[in-house]
C-alpha cells in the first residue's frame, strides 16, 4: 500500500534533480556538447512516471487461463477454484458480472486471498480471438463443466476439480455474491 507512495516520492525527487542537472555528451569527433533537460523531455518522463504509478496502484484481478495451473495453485494454497465462462465481447450479463463483481476492489482483495480465478473466455470478435491452443483448452473446459453453454456461468470447484456449485449473473452486492460462493 505504501510502495506506490514511496515510488512517487522517489520519482518526483529524481525529476527535480534531473531538471536542474546538465549533461555532458561526448561525440565521436571529440566535440563536447552540454545538454540541459528541456521541458518537452521532462513532460515525457513525467508521463511515463504517472503511467507507472497508476499501474502500481491499480490492482487487477489475477486470472489464470490454464486449468492444470489453476489446479496446481489451488492444491498448493488450499483454495477453491472459481471457473468463469464468459463471452467478454458479446455477452451483456458477462460484462455486468465483470463490472459489478469481478472488477470491484472488495472482490479483488477477497479473491486474492481465498480463490484461484480461472477464466474460460469465448470472444466472438476477430480482434479478441484466442489462440487455437487456448480455444481448445476453453472448449475442453466447456465440454466438462458447461455442457448447456450458459453465459456467464460460474462454477465453484475444489482444488481437485470437483464441482461444488454453480452460479450465474445476479444483480446483487459483492458481499452477497461472495457469501453465495462460500456457501458451496
Amino acid at each position: 500500500m505504501f510502495v506506490p507512495l514511496i515510488f512517487a516520492t522517489c520519482f518526483f525527487n529524481l525529476l527535480f534533480v534531473l531538471r536542474n542537472m546538465t549533461f555532458v555528451i561526448k561525440q565521436s569527433n571529440k566535440k563536447f556538447y552540454i545538454y540541459r533537460l528541456n521541458l518537452h523531455s521532462l513532460k515525457k518522463i513525467i508521463s511515463f512516471g504517472i503511467f507507472l504509478l497508476f499501474s502500481l496502484l491499480g490492482f487487477s484481478q489475477t486470472w489464470v487461463t490454464d486449468f492444470q495451473k489453476a489446479i496446481s495453485i489451488a492444491t498448493k494454497e488450499d483454495k477453491k477454484i472459481i471457473l468463469v465462462f464468459q463471452g467478454s465481447d458479446w455477452c451483456a450479463p458477462c460484462m455486468k458480472l465483470d463490472k459489478e463483481i469481478w472488477g470491484t476492489e472488495p472482490f479483488k482483495k477477497y479473491s486474492a486471498q481465498n480463490y484461484v480465478m480461472l477464466l474460460a473466455d469465448f470472444p466472438k470478435k476477430k480482434a479478441n480471438r484466442l489462440t487455437e491452443k487456448q480455444q481448445a483448452k476453453n472448449d475442453a473446459l466447456a465440454e466438462k463443466y458447461n455442457q448447456q453453454g450458459f453465459f456467464p456461468h460460474v462454477v465453484v470447484l475444489t482444488p481437485t476439480g470437483k464441482i461444488l456449485g454453480k452460479l450465474g449473473y445476479e444483480k446483487t452486492t459483492v458481499e452477497a455474491y461472495i457469501n453465495k460462493i462460500n456457501a458451496f
